[in-house]
């Protein structure tokens, strides 16, 4: 099941540790009827054919039955940029790194706070293990480990 904004809200409001959702700043403009646009922490250059990491403004944190798919935003498709490590797992906590590839045909600016990926929320049934990795707390852009 995809998460609504309605239920997206609804998590973000409980009390409850193990189910409360954690987008931290969030903004009622990023939230779609059924995912999240994620902003740019800071403005980055995107050069042509070159693979960048870009830090989320959000900080996230996902309760155990919750996951996460990350996808690039229409408007950023349509000139060429492809994102990829599209997949945040139950119990993750901290910045996400976007993996920006430019294969359009000129360099393009990412504005701070600019909303350049969407996070589409899914409910895990049965959830057994959280996300306990190596990126857990992740701060910034994050080179792989």
């Amino acid at each position: 099941m995809i998460l609504s904004a309605a239920e997206t809200e609804r998590r973000l409001g409980l009390t409850d540790d193990e189910a409360r959702l954690v987008i931290r700043p969030y903004s009622s403009e990023s939230q779609q009827p059924a995912s999240y646009d994620l902003r740019a922490a800071e403005e980055t250059r995107l050069p042509r054919g070159i693979c960048t990491l870009m830090p989320t403004l959000e900080w996230v944190e996902l309760p155990g039955d919750l996951a996460g798919t990350l996808r690039c935003r229409s408007s950023f498709g349509r000139r060429g940029i492809l994102l990829g490590a599209g997949f945040v797992d139950p119990g993750f906590r901290g910045q996400l790194t976007l993996c920006l590839s430019n294969m359009g045909a000129e360099e393009i600016t990412v504005k701070k706070n600019e909303r350049v990926a969407q996070m589409i929320l899914h409910e895990v049934r049965n959830p057994a293990q959280s996300y306990n990795g190596r990126y857990q707390d992740s701060l910034g852009a994050v080179e792989a480990k």
